[in-house]
């Protein structure tokens, strides 16, 4: 049943994301930024939690997972470590998940080869 939770979710999502492309002039990275900035405050309101505890994995993998995961990483080195956590701990909370597409992106640029449009 979680899985079919987190298909749900996440499919939700990603329906969300396609109806914007579909029905506004919103470019794609206008839409993954305001998914992205979306996830921060939901995140920061406590709203986002609910959502990933329905459906787990698939409202923690999109993108607006990312931004809720930065705003959780700042309320917890807010407590932590004071007005510094402000600036660490977003950073610090994604680090894993930004240090992987960095090294896969890298792998991808070494083994596939690039050409013109």
């Amino acid at each position: 049943m979680s899985i079919f939770l987190a298909f749900l979710t996440g499919g939700a999502i990603c329906v969300i994301g396609q109806l914007l492309i579909d029905k506004t002039n919103l470019t794609p990275a206008r839409i993954l930024t305001s998914f992205v900035v979306a996830g921060v405050i939901l995140g920061a309101l406590g709203l986002y939690q609910p959502l990933t505890d329905f459906g787990q994995e698939g409202a923690a993998v999109p993108i607006c997972g990312f931004g809720s995961l930065m705003a959780q990483g700042v309320r917890d080195a807010l407590r932590r470590d004071g007005a510094l956590g402000i600036l660490t701990g977003g950073l610090k909370s994604a680090a894993g998940g930004v240090a992987a597409a960095l090294f896969f992106s890298l792998c991808a640029a070494l083994f596939s080869k690039s050409r013109d449009k």
